[in-house]
């Protein structure tokens, strides 16, 4: 949604810009509506003049837009990260789009086509044709109208520079976030285990075994893993209960099962306590470590270790876990277990050995490239088993970075995108103002500099002229992006809606492209020959 609102928010603005040059165009025909008025033609006539004239605009850019949409759709989604739609979605061009488009241009075309036509029908035809020419700016009514249009869009590009910043200012915090454990050095993979030759846990554990002491002899290899699932994603959730605990409302914990050396491959830190022992392990002693938040959600106050705990989850297994009661031997520092924006949940870890089922997660940390031990850790693992074989190889570095990273920074990019677009079209909004009223301003430009007025002068009226627009554009933009701000702050980490250093930041980005933008026709107009300005029609 936030993607469709800044493209809200970028149609907007192309069309204020579309309709200052319409007001400005049709200022400037004036006289010959004037004239056609005279020789018989009625107001209506003359709105349908206009509109079709701006009908046929917007088809034109609707037509370019859809041929360049056709080619920039395939760069889109090449650059999209993968886990960002559904893999059974198809994006492309079809016939709901092309029509949605055209509606778009045809109600653009009506609403941002009649307004100048309305303004130019209106006014009275005695006017235009009295005028000489000289000082001529289209009478206050279209002043005001073309100023409108340009704070309206400055208002709205900056409401989009605001959030792009924002999310820029996301991204760098989610890549600054503590993950709790250490990806870097780190091989992925997944073992799918063949169910008619793995159905109990038993016989996942003698496969298990033998192949992470293979894989631990391997030269470069300093810790080898298994997990019921890759931390931090896809975690298994259990109702539980605490010996001597009394509680009215639910309890629930994450459930993760993993081997001994877990806990040391990903580097995550002990607070209390120990891992599980190989013994343990063997002998499916039903032990658990516990993070920081289980321990202050559910002990608070008191020691963990030593502390019986029942999983609801475990129940329904046949064999020796049922109706059993887990021993917390160790507490471990928190780790982010649900994604990057939502808060820590209180998480358990278990031997392997304890209900192991199906496709087992491998991680080996390594002290070299992770990406170089593939095809020894594949050797391992046929030589342990010829059926498994290893699925989707990774580091996990960069599945982390694909499933966290991947989305947000997909979506700073496209804002970002937008928000240059936006500033281009502002720039080039308030340059053609400026440029359109300076032209006509030409002959009292003239005047000024003959009766003593310095380029620096005229220099400061023109600057000063749009500085105006631009000041009450980002006065509005600001009161409107503190009102929206609520809305893309579910979609923030790290940085407030409201926060003062990219509010301050995209201001002053917005004030200097405005004085480019101001100053390009002003230093013309400073260089106006006053002798050449008098004569001007």
């Amino acid at each position: 949604y936030t993607v469709l609102a800044a493209v809200g928010l970028l149609l907007l603005i192309a069309c204020s810009n579309v309709a200052n040059l319409m007001l400005a165009r049709a200022t400037t025909r004036e006289k010959e509506f004037a004239l056609r008025a005279v020789l018989g033609a009625g107001r209506m006539r003359l709105l349908r003049l206009l509109t079709v004239e701006s009908f046929v605009l917007a088809m034109g850019g609707a037509m370019l837009g859809i041929f360049l949409a056709w080619g920039g759709l395939k760069v889109l989604v090449a650059a999209m990260p993968q886990n960002l739609i559904p893999t059974e979605a198809v994006i492309e061009l079809n016939a709901p789009v092309l029509a949605f488009t055209l509606c778009v241009a045809v109600l653009t075309a009506l609403i941002f086509g009649l307004a100048p036509a309305s303004q130019s029908s209106r006014r009275d035809l005695n006017d235009p044709l009295r005028e000489s020419g000289k000082g001529v700016t289209g009478g206050f009514q279209g002043r005001w109208l073309r100023d409108a249009v340009v704070v309206t869009e400055v208002a709205l590009s900056l409401t989009l520079l605001i959030s792009a910043g924002l999310l820029m200012r996301s991204f760098v915090a989610l890549r600054e976030t503590n993950l709790g454990m250490r990806a870097d050095h780190v091989f992925q993979a997944v073992l799918p285990l063949p169910e008619d030759r793995y159905k109990t846990t038993e016989q996942i554990t003698k496969f298990v075994r033998p192949l992470l002491a293979r894989i631990q002899t391997l030269p470069g290899v300093v810790d080898a893993a298994v997990s019921s699932d890759f931390p931090p994603f896809g975690l298994s959730q259990s109702k539980m209960d605490i010996a001597g605990k009394t509680h009215e409302e639910e309890w629930t914990t994450l459930v993760q099962q993993v081997s001994g050396q877990y806990f040391r491959a990903l580097r995550i830190e002990f607070k209390e306590g120990r891992e599980f022992s190989d013994t343990e392990i063997s002998a499916t002693r039903k032990v658990a470590v516990v993070n920081e938040t289980f321990a202050r959600k559910y002990l608070s106050n008191q020691d963990p270790i030593g502390r019986r705990m029942r999983l609801a989850m475990l129940d329904t297994l046949a064999g020796p876990t049922r109706e059993s009661w887990f021993e917390i031997i160790g507490v471990v520092a928190d780790v982010r277990n649900r994604g990057l924006q939502e808060p820590i949940e209180p998480q358990a870890w278990l031997p392997y050995s304890i209900g192991a089922t199906g496709a087992q997660a491998l991680m080996v940390r390594t002290s070299q490239d992770p990406a170089t031990i593939i095809n020894e850790v594949r050797r391992e693992v046929w030589a342990v088993d010829s059926g498994p074989a290893l699925a989707y190889p990774n580091t996990l570095e960069n599945l982390i970075g694909e499933r966290l990273y991947a989305g947000p920074r997909f979506g700073f990019v496209v804002m970002g995108i937008f928000g240059c677009v936006g500033l281009i079209l502002v720039m080039v909004g308030i340059y053609g103002v400026l440029a359109y009223s300076t032209a006509q301003r030409t002959h009292e430009i003239g005047i000024r500099m003959a009766l003593g007025a310095e380029r620096a002068d005229v220099l400061g009226i023109v600057v000063r002229a749009g500085l105006h627009l631009v000041l009450a554009g980002m006065a509005i933009g600001l009161a409107v992006s503190l009102v929206l701000g609520r809305l893309i702050a579910t979609q923030l980490v790290g940085v407030k809606a409201y926060d003062p250093a990219t509010l301050s930041a995209m201001v002053l980005l917005l004030v200097m492209t405005a004085a480019i933008a101001c100053w390009i026709p002003a230093r013309r107009a400073a260089r106006v020959d006053p002798m050449v300005a008098l004569r001007y029609e």
